[in-house]
């Protein structure tokens, strides 16, 4: 089956989704990651795989964290790096994204991070590239953020080893989440025998059972045993009408307190891809407490992101 994300060899060639992506794949990135750990802890803190390329942040979106991970990641790889704000310059002129693109192919690019409020976006771009040029996706509208998916399962590996034993909680509102999705499709593909979304009817898609997950509408329900808790944000800035009575009313229903933690399997893992609404959807001293593994979820993600890179530059 044609998967634009591989070369005709099945190699990684762009990073659009983590849907559909092979386990070995997956697996590579992880390992790979895993030696760049260590990059971070260093003197000096580089490695010369990507010296020569010119990497191009295009963030048609906001987003200081991602760009800054990438930016890091790149830096760390000996990578000459460009962060162009899009939404100030050409697109807002009237230039297609495509003139954009061909613009900046003919500064010799080698690889674009894309973010992007429009779903699908870095798959057309990558469509339009010459053939020694990668595509990451940093995030492209509801659909996919994959480099945060790898981030949390290199966490998830880290701290819990066998994915064929666990049983992951993803909560909250799922309905905004590229996160979630890309979560989802991941934890499948690395063989999790049972993924639980829990959150309310309004915040949930429709047939998220067809991506084989339990969903529950009860929070005390669906954290009962569970062995990794990944708690989503509430994306005010994306929602359209009323989906919930309140923050207050929320964070009743849905919000991760030390006692429905407590539900959780003892050596549970608490995990949120951030930014947090403290109070709303975790509560401070859990965010904070010796279950938490989001800060460790910063540090792993600039090495996968130095790992989706280098490999896909390699090919």
């Amino acid at each position: 089956m044609y998967n634009p994300q591989l070369n005709e060899r099945g190699e990684l060639k762009h990073l659009l989704t983590t849907e559909g992506l092979p386990q070995r794949i997956i697996e590579n990135i992880l390992d790979t990651a895993a030696s760049f750990v260590s990059v971070g802890e260093r003197d000096v803190k580089k490695v010369p795989l990507l010296r020569g390329k010119s990497v191009f942040n295009l963030f048609f979106e906001n987003s200081t964290r991602t760009r800054t991970t990438f930016e890091i990641a790149a830096k760390r790889l000996s990578a000459d790096v460009l962060n162009l704000n899009i939404n100030a310059s050409s697109t807002s002129k009237g230039e297609s994204l495509l003139d954009t693109i061909a613009n900046l192919s003919a500064m010799q690019a080698d690889m674009f991070v894309v973010r992007h409020a429009s779903s699908g976006a870095p798959y057309l771009i990558a469509q339009h590239v010459a053939p020694h040029v990668s595509v990451i996706n940093a995030g492209d509208g509801r659909h996919a953020h994959p480099t945060q998916g790898l981030l949390d399962m290199y966490t998830i590996r880290h701290f819990k080893k066998d994915f064929t034993k666990l049983r992951v909680a993803v909560v909250g509102d799922v309905l905004h989440s590229r996160v979630a999705r890309s979560d989802i499709h991941a934890l499948t593909t690395l063989g999790v025998p049972e993924v639980r979304v829990i959150g309310p009817r309004t915040l949930l898609p429709n047939g998220l059972e067809q991506l084989g997950v339990h969903v529950f509408h009860d929070m005390d329900e669906g954290l009962k045993g569970v062995d990794v808790i990944m708690m989503l944000r509430l994306q005010n800035e994306r929602m359209q009408g009323a989906l919930l009575p309140s923050a207050q009313e929320y964070f009743k229903n849905y919000g991760l307190t030390p006692e429905r933690l407590a539900l959780a399997a003892p050596d549970a893992i608490v995990m949120h891809p951030g930014p947090m609404n403290r109070g709303v959807e975790i509560d401070s001293t859990v965010a904070d407490g010796a279950q938490s593994v989001i800060l460790s979820q910063v540090t792993f993600g600039i090495a996968v992101r130095m790992a989706v890179m280098s490999i896909c530059a390699s090919h």
